[in-house]
């Protein structure tokens, strides 16, 4: 190593731990001033490790937290970024915290990346396999359509042309370039062929050969299932691994087969059962056991504002990250599992990490909560008139409405609410806010960093 990447480790390590002692932060300075000093330092961190890489819009972080939890089945050594911090500088102080030299045995990162950051990743490290979730649109003012996502991948993916690319083939966005990487499919094959179109207000679902609307055998959600081109011989490509059955669906869990054995995750939603997939493919490839595997999933935790549930006094918090129209609809659709009576909060803002565009809010079925008996929806956040307004629009009665300036507001307002169950939706810093709050009023131990 020369002595600039010395210097530059020497550096980050050392305001970690100033960070760490001091703050109870560390997240991101410490690889941003290792990177000034050597732009090429994650490459000398991560030399020891074999890396695998899981990008996309939705699904990064439990797909991540389950390929770990799950390859730590067989290997000691295993790393991972868990609090979110997905761009480069991020990854830098994830390795500057695990750095290990004494390690003999193999060494495995397991890094979430930014789907945009990508690029900037793979310019310094060389992963054996990119997981390739899905695409959605998601912040345009940040990252465009949804086909330029995916070039951006493409091109992250071309920096490692030996990286298998382990990719979501019901997705038709990942089956419409050649790439030099080989590729690998993973999807669902629980139904029986039928003849069914997506819904007439999803993105991606033109041909890319000949820009024909898409028709499917099955649709899962949003444009991902078996495709087909009906004007053409474009279609979804073989399957490498597959989710064979979806045994049961409830509001914690859901029970499921991959390549006819049974699995059980502890969240719900069909979209984690691509996640769960996604990191069981991961595992096969490292040739880890379905046992083995399952043992993976059952020890993963519960991660920040994915169906975390946090108790409040008598009142249980049901925390779900909105971001995106295809992530918010699937968590609407999770309340159709909920046998007893809740209320709903949702809290709006649009700082940066959250994208400043909010119109996509108008893109989610707000309408579906007018199916439920939900007594009292409260709306918070930096555009909570915007989101006042658009649960109007869905047909939520004003009488049942209420706005909070603060979300200080918002959880002393939980304990008026008629249900014990809350479900909160919340964007990205409305999320932080929330666990700031609640972790300084005693409720949980740990904040979001």
């Amino acid at each position: 190593m020369s002595i600039r990447g010395a210097l530059a480790i020497t550096v980050g390590k050392g305001t970690q731990w100033a960070l760490r002692t001091f703050t109870n932060g560390g997240t991101s300075l410490p690889g941003k001033l290792a990177a000034k000093i050597d732009p090429a330092v994650l490459s000398h961190l991560a030399k020891d490790y074999e890396v695998v890489i899981i990008t996309g819009t939705n699904g990064k972080t439990l797909t991540t937290s389950l390929t770990y939890h799950v390859l730590q089945q067989k290997f000691n050594h295993v790393l991972t970024n868990p609090t979110g911090a997905n761009m480069e500088q991020g990854i830098i102080s994830t390795f500057l915290e695990k750095r290990d030299s004494k390690a003999n045995n193999k060494k495995i990162a397991i890094l979430e990346v930014d789907e945009a950051s990508l690029i900037h990743v793979t310019k310094y490290i060389k992963p054996s396999i990119i997981v390739n979730t899905n695409v959605f649109r998601d912040q345009m003012d940040r990252f465009g359509e949804i086909y330029t996502i995916y070039q951006k991948m493409v091109d992250g993916a071309a920096q490692a042309p030996n990286a298998t690319i382990l990719a979501n083939g019901d997705s038709p966005i990942f089956h419409s370039k050649d790439l030099k990487n080989p590729q690998i499919y993973f999807g669902f094959n629980h139904e029986k062929d039928g003849e069914t179109m997506a819904h007439y207000n999803t993105d991606g679902v033109l041909c890319p050969n000949c820009q024909s609307i898409l028709h499917y055998k099955f649709n899962t959600y949003a444009n991902l299932g078996k495709y087909y081109c009906p004007n053409c011989d474009f279609k979804r490509p073989e399957l490498k691994y597959a989710v064979t059955a979806v045994d049961h669906l409830d509001y914690q869990s859901s029970t499921f087969e991959i390549d006819g054995r049974p699995f059980k995750i502890n969240v719900a939603g069909l979209y984690n059962i691509y996640n769960a997939l996604a990191a069981y493919s991961v595992g096969r490839e490292f040739g880890l056991t379905p046992e083995e595997i399952q043992s993976g999933f059952s020890s993963a935790e519960q991660k920040f504002g994915r169906q975390e549930t946090i108790q409040i006094d008598n009142k249980t918090i049901v925390l779900n990250l909105i971001k995106n129209p295809v992530g918010l609809n699937q968590i609407i659709d999770l309340l159709d599992y909920e046998k007893d009576p809740f209320t709903v909060a949702v809290v709006l803002n649009d700082r940066p990490a959250d994208g400043t565009d909010v119109s996509w809010i108008w893109d989610g079925e707000f309408e579906k909560l007018v199916e439920h008996t939900i007594p009292s929806v409260s709306v918070s956040g930096i555009r909570r008139d915007e989101m006042n307004l658009r649960l109007k629009v869905a047909g939520i009665p004003e009488e049942k409405m209420n706005v909070y300036d603060s979300v200080n507001e918002l959880i002393e307002s939980f304990q008026q609410e008629p249900t014990e169950k809350i479900y909160v939706m919340a964007t990205y810093t409305g999320v932080l806010n929330l666990r700031k709050v609640l972790a300084d009023r005693g409720y949980i131990k740990e904040r979001m960093k």
